[in-house]
């Protein structure tokens, strides 16, 4: 039971070559068009020469019945533990046994050090904080190579993915959502790898690096082994740190926890944060950064009626009313233009779905479909700029009929010690 991601790590490193178990099929949600698609015999190895197939979710207890299913294993993320929970009673009445695989069954060892930054919920800033502990490593001469949690959304067949420069982001024909992931760091200078298959792809980067750099996505566990866990919380949503599968596992595991964003939550949501995260994890180092925003070209946005088009998990199943697109804007003193009733096709369908999402934009690009109801739905909305929040810049695969500015965000450390204290102590440990 996945969402293309996990589920396909967990089949290639627990299920593949495990003769015990049948695979009869994957069940897929949260992300849009990833059904009905099979998962390739290229990938799915020797014992599926057919492949396997995917299918909704809400297809489950059919499936258990017809393929006389013994077991489910749950296999994605950001969800409540209630969630989880209420799925386990859909598969146990229907007679099957229920699951969940944990880091001894699904974590690869590298042979390289590995520094893992994952978060307590999707939209909490880790990529935000992996740029940082790149930067970090790359000052103290080390070579790290950044490698993504899987998004294989738009082709399952890619095995290994390598990105090195914006032109090979933006020419291979992935979705935005990947675009918003690989872009940031091939900017700063990094190599990122992806794909699906990872353990294929950990001997490409060990090939390329001296340091395994793993960038989480949602609140997904890291899929190597790692020497130090970063893991990221964010205060402007209070009270969740202990409510979601799996970041709760995410924090009670971390040497060092992250309170992001403490420029723009409250300072009793701040403290509220911390103390939980003691609560969860009394041994771990715990070090505050602000998020802080520039604007490309803030003439275009200073004062000005603009549409903001924001990270699109982080507005949609993060659960995060407006992110940092809106607050950029605000800050510089324009007013948001309201784009619900501009929105056209699966754009518009999005605000239904996901009804705590402000006056935003989702940066939705799953398809070549989707991308052109994006494409539609943001030149429907009159204003004077298009302010992007998302890291993808998607002037650069859809026509936009307005002035276009970025923000771009980084890490700053407030607290004493520093991030990069830790990290760097880390890494000495590595040389020793």
């Amino acid at each position: 039971m996945g969402a293309a991601g996990r589920d396909f790590h967990n089949f290639n490193v627990f299920f593949r070559e495990n003769l015990e178990y049948d695979v009869v099929a994957f069940t897929a949600t949260q992300i849009p068009f990833i059904e009905n698609r099979v998962y390739p015999p290229s990938l799915a190895g020797r014992c599926y020469p057919e492949g396997i197939p995917i299918y909704l979710e809400s297809q489950l207890p059919e499936l258990i019945e017809k393929h006389r299913v013994e077991d489910a294993f749950f296999s994605y993320s950001d969800v409540t533990h209630e969630h989880v929970m209420h799925l386990a009673s859909v598969v146990m009445s229907k007679g099957a046994s229920f699951h969940l695989l944990g880091p001894e069954d699904t974590m690869i060892k590298s042979r390289k050090p590995v520094v893992a930054v994952v978060g307590s919920r999707t939209g909490v800033g880790k990529s935000t904080i992996s740029r940082y502990v790149f930067r970090s490593l790359s000052w103290d001469g080390w070579k790290p190579v950044v490698v993504r949690h899987p998004m294989p959304y738009g082709n399952f067949d890619r095995a290994v993915e390598r990105y090195e420069s914006v032109q090979d982001v933006v020419g291979s024909g992935i979705t935005v959502e990947e675009m918003e992931e690989y872009e940031q760091h091939v900017e700063q200078g990094g190599t990122v790898f992806s794909g699906v298959d990872y353990g294929r792809i950990l001997e490409k980067a060990e090939e390329e690096g001296d340091v395994i750099l793993w960038d989480g996505g949602n609140n997904d566990m890291s899929f190597y082994k790692p020497d130090l866990t970063i893991t990221v919380l964010d205060p402007t949503r209070p009270g969740e740190e202990d409510k979601y599968h799996p970041g709760e596992t995410n924090i009670r595991m971390a040497q060092v926890v992250v309170i992001n964003k403490v420029n723009v939550a409250p300072k009793e949501d701040v403290d509220g944060t911390v103390e939980a995260a003691r609560q969860l994890n009394p041994k771990a180092h715990i070090v505050l950064t602000e998020s802080v925003e520039t604007i490309d070209k803030p003439e275009l946005v200073r004062g000005k009626e603009v549409l903001v088009v924001e990270d699109g998990p982080s507005v949609t199943h993060g659960g995060i009313r407006e992110a940092v697109g809106a607050r950029a804007a605000k800050l510089y003193g324009a007013k948001l233009v309201d784009p619900r009733k501009y929105a056209v096709g699966s754009i518009k369908e999005s605000y239904t779905k996901f009804k705590q999402m402000g006056s935003v934009m989702p940066a939705l690009g799953y398809s070549k479909r989707q991308l052109k109801d994006l494409e539609r739905s943001v030149n429907n909305v009159p204003c004077d700029a298009v302010l992007l929040g998302t890291p993808a810049n998607l002037s650069l695969v859809i026509e936009i009929n307005k002035p276009v500015a970025r923000v771009k965000f980084e890490a700053k450390d407030v607290s004493k010690p520093t991030l990069q204290d830790f990290v760097l102590e880390s890494a000495r440990h590595f040389k020793g």
